[in-house]
């Protein structure tokens, strides 16, 4: 398959401000993510997750390596990625449709094919009944669901997503993952999906990445072998078992020797 996104000796220091010592979050990150495909993303807490896809976006600038999107370096936002964060940070002012409006508006396209693009994506996500809505009147999921669209409407080449159902209860957690692998067989976008829940990332992702402790590397990359469409009771399959607890014993062993050298310091 095509490489849609490559990441080559990506790293990242900070500069304290207390005292002007370096903190090194990344360190040669090398990924490749291929076209059209879902990869997860899991490692302890603090091994700079969210730091790699704020790059990926163009949030920020890596103090070191490369980015590749189609082969050609990436050194700023543009409009072939878009981000849902973990809180939906709809417009509060604004309807469903309005909120899902509001990229196209930005990048000059209100016109009527953008209307029905607004219309078909408040559709795809199960809000049809819900456009004139506004975030104070929906439940977590369905603004979940709105933002998605809103990412979605922009028509972008890689969707970034940083623990969007965090904030979810379990049971809407789960449906949720149900209905977002729905809605990615439909869009077929790349996807780079943060979670701290393995069986999450087991249940979404043909691709698991497994990040180390800080500073944050690639420990391994897990295929997922499972066959798609997947019901949510595929987690309770034995195979399913077995990829989560291997990528469990690899987050176990970094978090534990993080604390053995925090403890030593």
């Amino acid at each position: 398959m095509t490489v849609k996104l490559e990441t080559i000796g990506l790293g990242m220091q900070y500069k304290r401000q207390r005292d002007g010592s370096r903190f090194v979050a990344l360190a040669d990150v090398n990924v490749r993510v291929e076209d059209k495909t879902f990869v997860a993303l899991v490692g302890p807490s603090g091994c700079g997750k969210t730091t790699f896809i704020k790059i990926v976006d163009g949030l920020i600038k890596p103090t070191s390596g490369r980015m590749l999107i189609d082969g050609k370096p990436v050194r700023g936002p543009g409009n072939d990625r878009a981000m849902v964060f973990q809180e939906p940070c709809l417009l509060p002012w604004r309807s469903v449709f309005h909120n899902v409006m509001y990229g196209l508006e930005c990048q000059g396209r209100d016109d009527d094919a953008s209307r029905k693009r607004a219309r078909d994506l408040i559709r795809l996500v199960g809000l049809g009944n819900f456009e004139s809505n506004y975030p104070h009147e929906l439940s977590g999921g369905m603004q979940q669901r709105c933002n998605l669209a809103r990412a979605l409407a922009v028509d972008p080449e890689i969707l970034i997503m940083d623990e969007p159902f965090a904030a979810l209860d379990a049971q809407t957690r789960e449906l949720m993952q149900d209905e977002l692998l729905r809605i990615w067989k439909e869009t077929r976008k790349s996807v780079l999906f943060v979670t701290h829940q393995i069986n999450e990332a087991v249940y979404l992702a043909d691709q698991v990445l497994v990040f180390s402790s800080r500073p944050g590397s690639i420990r391994d990359v897990v295929n997922i072998d499972l066959p798609r469409p997947r019901p949510l009771a595929i987690k309770r399959s034995a195979k399913f078992l077995e990829y989560e607890d291997r990528i469990w014993a690899m987050i176990e062993s970094e978090a534990r020797q993080t604390m053995q050298e925090e403890v030593l310091s």
